[in-house]
């Protein structure tokens, strides 16, 4: 039943448009099956060859080939080599009588299982005649259950688990899915076995009919036999004392004087210092509004300890009510604590504490020092501490609050002193959830530091010493994404980057291994599409998958060194779901609010698409300015394909305001998170119409939901001649509202005025197009007041929209069966 608020007002004519058509929920269930079951006939005509890939060691590697048909080769791969000999088959095929059940490789053998035989047949990697395998061959190709548990990661291929009960007593199979939540799937008898299909990724966990938890195991993208024993617990090695950040504690500069063990103990808010067994020091000051509370790092010279003391800021409660409880009629209350922006947030401040020993090396006494607390003032966080420059010296990581600073903070532990080693300081924001890297070089007193000085995210080395920036080491109109590895001893970075192939999407992923003391760049990736890497466990290999949100995924085998393609392992073949009625979606690039700016999108049609009929446009947006968000990766099913399907040409666009595109393209966000690109956008959806005369632009439409509700609204009321109905789920439509931290972030500290110029809340009266807000009872992630509130004032506006409360629901209400089915229906019966 469609629940609806309409309120009748006197200004009647300043309403939004009332309802054009009026399709039943059964007919557009009827619709949203049939979509996907084209989709579904399409996707599993979709082959992909290239099975789980395994290093054996070095730059050596074992993959399994998949055809067509079924037939299954498996190969090995060596990246020392070149030509024909770089790739050949992992053993002898035709050797081996029957189906290929599992495949394992372990000291220099491969050891096949084959269906019907008790026991596998044993090749040697160097050659030679196969044998029949024994009891230690078998238990290679076992699983063994592990003490970590894990949850589902991901969905692989179809594959199976064999679980082989050992025990003199039944055990129990439970699934663990992506959110942690078991699921029992039965039992397994007494000295059985059982096979369960799984898919590869999935987590499992077997206990006793008792409860007790014998532990977990991770499917394999083949089948995989896991043993079920009761195995030895493993002793756990003590952690080391006093380390940070890897390093360990050491004796101070004069080794001839061994230095007594510091020892600190809390005492409730307070610390107990110890030594020799007496108690040398007490701090009295510490209280449970300003304790010290946040940790504490004892020098290596056992000369100095520092104490963080935090002065606890205000806990900001938030109510939900649990309205429709499954298990009882009267409703339930739950608080969370949830800090909005403009709290009082806990303030962090190091003290520090010497030690020392009296004339004569006799008796030890410890005493505080005053610490010059300037650099790092009203911080949003102060931590990574590390002992720096041999322990003379204690560095921490300092974002101020607003996130317009960024810092790293070195304190003598002498004197008290601090200095600064490195900074990010913007008149805007450091993007301190995305940009904030560093990496220690103790050996040579060196610090690399990520940066976007330049406009660009890139990374320099400096001087720990001096903090004077000794070079760049990568530059130019392009961006570090992120740094994979640093190899000390060879003085090279391995980095994955955006935005350095001009003729590509400037999203698209490579990757590239950078000479440290050079700024020599040598690419490991190349080609159209974006990447995914797996290095040798020595990094002088990689395989790369490539693909584009249009183009299936290629695997490669390449050399570190120079990047060179070494094996094509194969490629995903979509022609089947081409001739099932498949239609790519097509990327598609138009210049953006400036007439300069390439701006970068997904156009998704429907598999039936008819060139010569007029389409409405549904543009699926999420602006978040943490991220980019147009798909770049090859994706058989997603909500925007299911949307085409119904009948609708739907985009997904990366407007101006969103990351990696440079500093200047990412500040248009500062402030004013209200602009979500649409200047771009609409620009973009009028460049498509010009290449294409199905697109409807009198039915353009738009959904999102979380920040994507946020934007979706705003598309009404700021750009309503444009989009003529919206439907915003769970929005954060009043920043106020939010969680401090993505908030804040992007429109800054203190609450200033430019948080009500962005508020849905405050502009609700300036709704123009069509509204669907939606909303889970349950959300903890945006406080679910925020679509009450900024309903109460459409309701003050005197505004014609649509409500829907799932009161179960949490985040993503939206997403939930149900609201998708709501959300479809009031889309296309805005076309209709």
């Amino acid at each position: 039943m469609r629940v609806r608020i309409v309120v009748l007002a006197l200004a009647l004519a300043a309403a939004a448009p009332s309802r054009a058509g009026d399709i039943s929920l059964d007919d557009m269930r009827g619709r949203i099956e049939a979509a996907r079951a084209r989709i579904d006939a399409q996707t599993r005509l979709y082959h992909d060859p290239v099975g789980p890939r395994t290093w054996i060691d070095g730059a050596r590697l074992w993959f399994c080939e998949t055809h067509r048909d079924g037939a299954r080769l498996w190969w090995l791969v060596d990246a020392t080599k070149e030509g024909p000999a770089a790739k050949v088959p992992l053993f002898d095929h035709a050797a081996v009588k029957g189906a290929v059940r599992a495949v394992a490789v372990e000291g220099g053998r491969v050891i096949v299982s084959v269906e019907g035989a008790e026991q596998p047949i044993v090749f040697d990697l160097a050659g030679g005649a196969p044998r029949v395998g024994d009891a230690a061959d078998s238990r290679a190709l076992e699983l063994r259950l592990s003490s970590e548990r894990k949850r589902s990661r991901r969905n692989g291929p179809s594959s199976g688990l064999r679980f082989a009960n050992r025990l003199d007593e039944a055990v129990e199979i439970v699934w663990i899915d992506g959110g942690g939540a078991e699921r029992a799937y039965g039992r397994v008898e007494p000295r059985s076995e059982r096979r369960q299909q799984t898919y590869g990724g999935h987590a499992w966990m077997v206990r006793t009919a008792g409860g007790e938890t014998l532990g977990f195991v991770v499917a394999a993208d083949v089948e995989k036999t896991v043993a079920v024993e009761r195995a030895a617990p493993v002793a756990q090695e003590p952690e080391p004392v006093d380390q940070i950040d890897g390093q360990k504690e050491t004796q101070g500069d004069d080794a001839r004087v061994q230095p007594a063990r510091i020892e600190v103990a809390q005492d409730g808010p307070n610390l107990v210092f110890r030594a020799e067994g007496r108690e040398l020091f007490r701090t009295s000051d510490g209280s449970e509004a300003d304790g010290y509370l946040g940790g504490h790092w004892i020098a290596p010279g056992q000369d100095a300890v520092v104490a963080m003391k935090v002065r606890r800021g205000q806990r900001h409660p938030v109510h939900i009510v649990e309205a429709a409880p499954r298990d009882r009629l009267e409703p339930t209350l739950k608080t969370l604590d949830y800090t909005k922006p403009g709290d009082e947030i806990d303030q962090p401040a190091p003290h520090l504490f010497r030690i020392e020993r009296a004339p004569g090396g006799a008796a030890l006494s410890a005493r505080e020092v005053a610490v010059d607390t300037a650099m790092c003032a009203n911080p949003w966080s102060l931590d990574r501490a590390r002992f720096i420059s041999g322990g003379r010296e204690i560095a921490f990581v300092y974002n101020q609050r607003g996130h317009q600073v960024v810092r790293v903070v070195a304190i003598d532990l002498a004197t008290g002193c601090a200095r600064t080693v490195a900074e990010q300081s913007y008149p805007t924001f450091v993007d301190y959830t995305n940009k904030v890297w560093m990496h220690w070089l103790d050996a040579t007193g060196e610090l690399l530091w990520m940066t976007e000085r330049s406009g660009w995210n890139h990374i320099e080395l400096i001087d720990v010493a001096t903090g004077k920036v000794k070079r760049s080491v990568t530059e130019g109109a392009w961006n570090v994404r992120r740094v994979e590895h640093v190899d000390e001893a060879a003085r090279t970075i391995d980095i994955a980057l955006m935005g350095r192939e001009p003729l590509q999407d400037p999203y698209h992923l490579h990757f590239a291994r950078v000479k440290i003391d050079s700024g020599e760049l040598t690419m490991l990736t190349s080609g159209g599409g974006t990447c995914r890497v797996d290095f040798s466990p020595d990094r002088s290999a990689l395989v790369c998958v490539r693909a584009r949100a249009d183009i299936p995924p290629v695997y490669e085998l390449r050399r570190a060194s120079d990047g060179a393609v070494v094996a094509e392992l194969g490629a995903g073949d979509a022609r089947a779901m081409r001739e099932g009625g498949w239609s790519p979606p097509q990327p598609f690039m138009a210049k953006g609010r400036d007439g300069k700016t390439p701006i970068w999108g997904l156009v998704y049609r429907p598999s039936d698409f008819d060139p010569a009929k007029k389409y409405p446009v549904i543009e699926n947006i999420y602006a978040g300015p943490h991220g980019q968000h147009v798909p770049k990766w090859f994706e058989l099913a997603n909500r925007s394909r299911e949307y085409a399907e119904l009948g609708a040409i739907v985009v997904q666009i990366d407007g101006m305001g969103t990351n990696w595109r440079g500093k200047a393209f990412h500040d248009v966000c500062w402030k004013n998170l209200k602009d979500a690109g649409f200047p771009d956008r609409i620009a973009w959806i009028r460049a498509l119409a010009e290449t294409d005369a199905s697109v409807d632009l009198s039915r353009v439409a738009i959904f999102g939901g979380s920040a994507g509700g946020q934007n979706a609204m705003r598309a009404v009321l700021d750009h309503a001649d444009f989009y003529k109905a919206a439907v915003a789920d769970c929005g954060c439509h009043d920043n106020r509202m939010d969680k401090i931290w993505w908030n804040e972030q992007w429109m800054g500290w203190p609450v200033d005025g430019s948080y009500a110029a962005n508020s849905n809340m405050e502009d609700a009266a300036k709704l123009g197009g069509r509204l669907m807000l939606v909303v889970g009872g349950l959300d903890e992630n945006v406080d679910p007041a925020t679509t009450m509130q900024v309903t109460q004032s459409l309701i003050d506006a005197g505004k014609d929209f649509e409500l829907l409360v799932i009161p179960r629901a949490g985040h993503g209400s939206a997403e939930s069966p149900y609201g998708n089915l709501r959300r479809a229906r009031f889309l296309f019966d805005s076309f209709e």
